[in-house]
């Protein structure tokens, strides 16, 4: 156990040290321990540690909670009110829109609570508890009860979460379920107890030419000038208890809601964020910074760039097709444009550099030490990841054409039980068979699935997935292309999408109406599935064992890594739970002879707008708006319309809707972005470029009011004026 105690103190054993940088995605539980409240009181924090998390009384941390299943939402009002970003709501949004309706482009603005619109899927998570657990899985470990690498592993952490749910206070109470996570690679262990709402409806929703303003060419960018929100209320039962939705729930009576500034910002201001971030690889080996950028991002940004050209041209077509993959198609381009970005950054900001650098510091700690596990870790770390580069690289190929791609497909193994109820004639299991492919059918043509659309995607990727990866990373189907159609993808895939029973209606009805075994094995693209998930599971058992043992060498890393760093605290990497993150206001210089201020104004909407260009269309209202400086008390003290500011706080992909605090707590602005020069920061924290994109409430709140016209929203919020 000598091991967990050194790491626990190098943990928490932190000596006031000069504030230098806002790096830390700081867990909320060890506030007190690694005295984050002096650090970020030196900063402009007027709060108590406390204010913002108690485990034993209500906090900051009640009013924010997981939206949907990768953002962050926060509670802005007595009664349930959640806003978020509006690329987090976009899902909502397009599932609520119709060309009748098309609430992606005109917006959607809920004038009573009649009119919020139930939305089936969409859940908000709060943070209910949080206890640490270390000590339990270590006996486990200790006592032989599971083997040290086993407590990474899903099966354990479930097992390990069900057995202390079922033996909490907590245990059967509504929207109850609890997740155990390794933190700090696995040297900590937390059991987080979430609440979930399930009741959630859509209240507002600016036009997308105001919450993507700037689309894909902004996307990272800085300045920015987009009002990235979106507005949803949490309904409950008459109890104030999770439910699932029903005509007679109601708003819910929020434990804890954010008040709201309208004081404004200035650089140097304290800022605050907290939210969910998603993954961060901080602790990574330089060899393991250069498979991200060859084996996962080069061939993300390669095939994902040949999808979205179709998706692109296939949209700007139909509006029809634009609604249905409008979601789709930004949660392709976002970390398509990321990627980029990263690898970008990683050169420009000589991430591989200051990883070499580490590495030497710590060969020469471990060696002053005296530890054979720290001396040798990082070798073992770069064996490992040379052995596994070329199937890593072969497994995002696989992942971005036959699982991101093409959408098209059969249920192989339900067709399998149906062929044997046939052979069999057991009509009962014919008949049940034959009722689990309507339902596929229709998820598979569901209303956000375009046949043609999804035909054209897979004549530009199969071509170039065998142009990329070598002939044994090739599923079965393509010998078939090479021989029975002559190496013409554009002919195979006609015949898979034109004569598979799962085609079309017609297709399709004849099959149930007289299923035969002949017709289920002669199916094109049964065959095509099939020899799908032969190559996956095959390339995912190499990876697997090309990786054995990555995990412990992670954990020795880890620990040697935080020892080493001793006494500053050190923050684990993301892992999609409530992180803090403190900073300022802050301009930066991206590069000699450029200053980019802190703030953007509505003026900078105005000098982007460029009518035939989507991304940069102003709706009329809003330069109605503008033309006659109709801000209300939403303005800047000179008379100009804020937009968008800048921090320095540290955020990643699942901070997005983060709320943006000051230093008493009141919120100023949700995150929604990072900028351009930084986009390594998820594996190297840059203390000069790092910056956090956040739309400013003001803009918010004007937008709600006078271009959305609710101000019965505006009135339901606590301002601070």
């Amino acid at each position: 156990m000598k091991k967990f105690k050194l790491l626990l103190l190098a943990l928490m054993c932190v000596a006031f040290l000069p504030s230098k940088a806002d790096e830390g995605m700081w867990l909320l539980q060890l506030m007190q321990e690694q005295h984050l409240a002096d650090r970020m009181k030196a900063q402009g924090l007027l709060l108590e540690a406390d204010d913002i998390y108690n485990p034993n009384r209500v906090s900051l941390k009640d009013a924010v909670g997981i939206f949907g299943g990768g953002c962050t939402g926060e509670i802005i009002s007595p009664d349930g009110l959640i806003l978020t970003n509006h690329h987090c709501g976009y899902g909502a949004i397009q599932q609520h829109s119709s060309v009748e309706h098309d609430y992606l482009t005109d917006g959607f603005w809920a004038k009573s609570r009649k009119e919020e619109l139930p939305t089936p899927g969409l859940k908000f998570k709060f943070v209910e508890r949080i206890v640490d657990v270390t000590d339990k899985v270590n006996n486990k470990v200790k006592s032989g009860e599971v083997k040290e690498e086993e407590t990474f592993e899903y099966d354990f952490l479930k097992k390990l979460a069900d057995e202390e749910l079922k033996a909490s206070d907590l245990n059967g109470k509504a929207g109850i379920s609890a997740q155990a996570l390794p933190f700090y690679a696995g040297n900590k262990f937390y059991l987080i107890y979430l609440k979930t709402y399930s009741d959630v409806r859509m209240v507002a929703a600016p036009p997308s030419s105001i919450g993507k303003f700037g689309g894909e060419t902004d996307n990272w960018m800085w300045p920015r000038h987009t009002c990235d929100f979106s507005v949803f209320r949490i309904y409950a039962d008459a109890n104030g208890e999770p439910a699932e939705y029903n005509e007679n729930n109601v708003p819910l009576k929020a434990k804890k809601h954010l008040a709201i500034s309208l004081k404004g910002i200035n650089e140097g201001d304290y800022a605050m964020i907290m939210g969910f971030p998603g993954s961060t690889n901080r602790y990574l080996t330089q060899s393991e910074v250069k498979q991200r950028m060859h084996s996962t991002n080069e061939p993300r940004i390669r095939i994902r760039g040949v999808r979205q050209d179709v998706l692109k041209k296939e949209m700007a077509a139909s509006d029809k097709v634009r609604i249905q993959y409008a979601s789709k198609y930004a949660g392709s381009s976002n970390y398509w444009k990321n990627s980029i970005g990263m690898n970008k950054a990683i050169i420009d900001n000589k991430v591989l550099e200051t990883k070499a650098e580490q590495e030497a510091k710590f060969a020469a700690f471990a060696k002053a030490k005296g530890n054979t596990d720290y001396e040798k870790v990082v070798s073992e770390i770069d064996a490992a990841i040379e052995k596994s580069n070329p199937i890593l690289y072969n497994y995002t190929c696989f992942r971005e054409v036959f699982q991101g791609g093409i959408e098209f497909g059969t249920p192989y193994l339900i067709l399998d039980k149906l062929k044997e109820a046939i052979k069999n004639k057991d009509k009962e299991a014919i008949n049940k068979n034959i009722e689990t492919l309507k339902k596929v059918y229709a998820d598979v043509h569901n209303k956000d699935y375009d046949h043609e659309v999804d035909r054209k995607v897979a004549k530009a990727l199969l071509p170039l997935y065998a142009e990329m990866v070598p002939a044994d990373a090739l599923p079965a189907f393509y010998t078939t292309i090479q021989k029975d159609f002559k190496g013409n993808y554009d002919a195979y895939v006609d015949h898979c999408y034109d004569n598979s029973i799962f085609s079309n209606e017609a297709n399709f009805n004849k099959f149930i109406k007289k299923p035969t075994v002949k017709a289920i094995e002669k199916d094109p693209m049964t065959a095509y599935v099939r020899a799908k998930y032969d190559l996956i599971n095959k390339l995912g058992n190499e990876l697997a064992e090309s990786m054995k043992g990555m995990d412990l060498l992670h954990k020795t890393y880890v620990r040697g890594l935080c020892e080493m760093y001793s006494p500053e605290p050190k923050a684990p990497d993301a892992n999609f739970t409530i992180r803090l993150t403190y900073g300022n206001v802050k301009s930066y210089n991206p590069k000699d002879g450029v200053h980019y201020k802190y703030y953007t104004t509505l003026k900078g909407v105005m000098e982007k707008e460029d009518p035939t260009n989507p991304e940069f269309v102003v709706p009329a209202k809003l330069k109605e708006l503008y033309e006659a400086k109709d801000f209300g008390r939403y303005a800047l003290p000179n008379g100009d319309m804020p937009a968008c500011f800048l921090t320095t706080n540290d955020i990643t992909g699942g901070n997005s809707g983060s709320p943006v605090i000051n230093g008493n707590g009141e919120l100023i602005g949700a995150a929604f972005d990072g900028n351009w020069e930084s986009l390594s920061g998820d594996i190297n924290f840059d203390n000069n470029l790092q910056r956090c994109i956040a739309v400013d409430i003001r803009y918010v709140l004007f937008i709600i009011d006078k271009l959305g016209g609710c101000k019965h929203l505006i009135d339901e919020m606590t301002i601070v004026e």
